[in-house]
């Protein structure tokens, strides 16, 4: 309450509460639930707008491999997926958000606040539970770079969340990331690149965002991030089917990601499919044997589990539905 802010004046307060100004979490609108657990929320961040939120209770494998592993069990491995963005503005081609556009930056305060409701909701104890936060819902976090970065420093120092048990995906913004590698390790979270595709010719037509900035200059990018002790790099990789997802596609994605010379590992994600987005999701025995070539060259593949699907909430699904 503004009332209570009593380091400001009264006629300042009077003056904030009738402008309409006002103070508190962002309150949940909307929510769905999965047969399997998850929970997507629509998220009231000002007026009529709404931004997604997901909770998932055990997690949906991407934190496998990264260095994080702990022995927790149920649901103190939950995972909470926030968005960055109201929209979004890359395009990538098999994602339901790209259909939204961009339609405004999120605020520092507005970002937090999406993981503070959620951690309320479901009485989160922290030091007792282990929640891990992925900053990949709506929205490209390194294009709202100052209230990104300011969003986690609220939540390490003022509400007591680990960066290490953060991860922030980027579809590959090369100045982010160069600004990224600079950020004090106290503060850093993780980093994973959603990668896709395993040669620019295919990456450019799955995501036109690779005209502006090609692999190499993403992966030279990457180069710069001083990873922690047993700290790993992620790719994200999206499997369609007939077009990302052959064996000779997954030999050149393990060599891409052996060329950083980092420790890192692949995150293999069967697309997720929405209405009007012409892929196909490949069936479980292609990619297992994508995972399995990747793995055979060296580097680390685990694939992520496809959670709330039956609710719009998992990977590249986000775009406001309003059903389930």
């Amino acid at each position: 309450m503004l009332s209570g802010i009593t380091t400001l004046t009264k006629a300042l307060r009077r003056r904030l509460a009738v402008d309409g100004w006002e103070v508190g979490r962002p309150g949940i609108a909307q929510a769905f639930r999965s047969t399997d657990g998850t929970e997507r929320y629509l998220i009231a961040v000002g007026g009529a707008q709404t931004v997604e939120t997901v909770w998932m209770p055990e997690g949906d494998g991407g934190e496998d491999g990264d260095g994080s592993e702990d022995d927790a069990k149920a649901w103190s491995r939950a995972t909470i997926c926030v968005s960055s963005q109201v929209g979004c503005a890359v395009n990538c081609q098999f994602c339901l958000t790209a259909k939204l556009g961009l339609e405004r930056n999120l605020t520092a305060g507005e970002i937090a606040g999406q993981v503070v409701t959620v951690l309320e909701r479901h009485g989160v104890e922290l030091g007792r539970d282990r929640v891990n936060l992925v900053f990949m819902g709506m929205g490209e976090p390194l294009l709202n770079y100052d209230n990104f970065m300011g969003a986690v420093r609220l939540l390490v120092q003022e509400v007591g969340l680990s960066p290490q048990r953060m991860t922030v995906s980027s579809s590959g913004i090369v100045p982010g990331i160069e600004r990224f590698a600079e950020e004090p390790a106290e503060v850093r979270p993780k980093l994973a690149i959603s990668l896709n595709a395993p040669n620019d010719r295919i990456r450019e037509e799955v995501m036109p965002i690779n005209r502006k900035w090609p692999i190499e200059a993403v992966m030279e990018a990457v180069r710069k991030v001083k990873l922690r002790p047993r700290e790993r790099m992620t790719f994200e990789y999206v499997l369609l089917g007939g077009v990302t997802d052959r064996a000779e596609h997954a030999r050149e994605l393990a060599r891409l990601v052996r060329r950083t010379g980092l420790p890192a590992k692949v995150n293999l994600i069967a697309w997720n499919p929405g209405p009007g987005i012409g892929y196909a999701t490949p069936d479980g025995g292609r990619v297992e044997e994508f995972r399995r070539v990747v793995n055979a060259a060296g580097v680390p593949a685990y694939l992520r589990r496809p959670r709330g699907r039956d609710i719009y909430a998992a990977c590249g699904q986000l775009k406001r539905t309003a059903g389930s």
